[in-house]
């Protein structure tokens, strides 16, 4: 919903609210590895293909199929003062698509990418937050997994690097990369109690694990 006060929902959410939450709770995971942010994440992406998509112009429409009857459904590209809900969206779906693989989630992306493509050549300044997903879509995301904090140093001098269009993640516990093991992202990893180790993965080909970082910063 778009509004909650007095513990009562009013009006159904927009593009906006759902693709922004998306996006928030993907970030939310990478800071805390909660596998319940990442189903979060991924209900909304479903909801948005299944409310909101539009075969037609391949795009999100601003109000959802159950939304009250308008005279048209209104439909924003522009990235202005804030990003469009097309635009995070797309860039929300491709970081989807590298964690979980659901292919449905880079299809709609790339749709709306390409439909944008030549406005967003014509003028960039309006398309700030759509060359974002662009240039994810191209370079493809560098993916962090850091198994086991022990080593707060290394994990911190991971943390304060610039890593722009990259996917991090730290796993604390067994349980954790247990919970998660069912996403591709995370599979082929194994959590050392003694030690902490570095995966990184680019364009599906991962490093072996890595504890120096020296080590580490070759790879990325």
């Amino acid at each position: 919903h778009r509004t909650f006060k007095n513990a009562e929902p009013k009006l159904n959410g927009y593009l906006d609210d759902y693709a922004y939450m998306a996006n928030a709770s993907v970030d939310m995971f990478e800071n805390t590895s909660q596998p319940k942010y990442l189903s979060f994440a991924t209900n909304l992406a479903n909801y948005l293909i299944t409310h909101f998509w539009d075969d037609s112009t391949n795009g999100f429409f601003f109000t959802s199929d159950d939304h009250e009857k308008l005279i048209m459904r209104p439909k924003n590209n522009y990235d202005l003062s804030m990003p469009s809900g097309n635009s995070v969206a797309a860039y929300v779906l491709l970081k989807l698509y590298h964690i979980t693989q659901n292919k449905q989630f880079l299809e709609i992306a790339k749709k709306i990418i390409e439909s944008q493509a030549i406005s967003a050549a014509e003028n960039p300044f309006a398309f700030g937050y759509l060359l974002n997903a662009l240039y994810l879509y191209y370079q493809k995301p560098t993916e962090i997994t850091i198994i086991n904090g022990k080593n707060s140093e290394l994990v911190s001098s991971l943390r304060k690097k610039f890593l722009p269009e990259s996917i991090m993640v730290l796993i604390e516990s067994q349980s954790n990369l247990e919970a998660l093991s069912k996403y591709p992202f995370f599979s082929g990893k194994e959590f050392q109690n003694d030690k902490t180790t570095v995966f990184v993965c680019k364009n599906f080909s991962c490093s072996l694990p890595l504890s120096d970082l020296s080590e580490i910063e070759k790879e990325l």
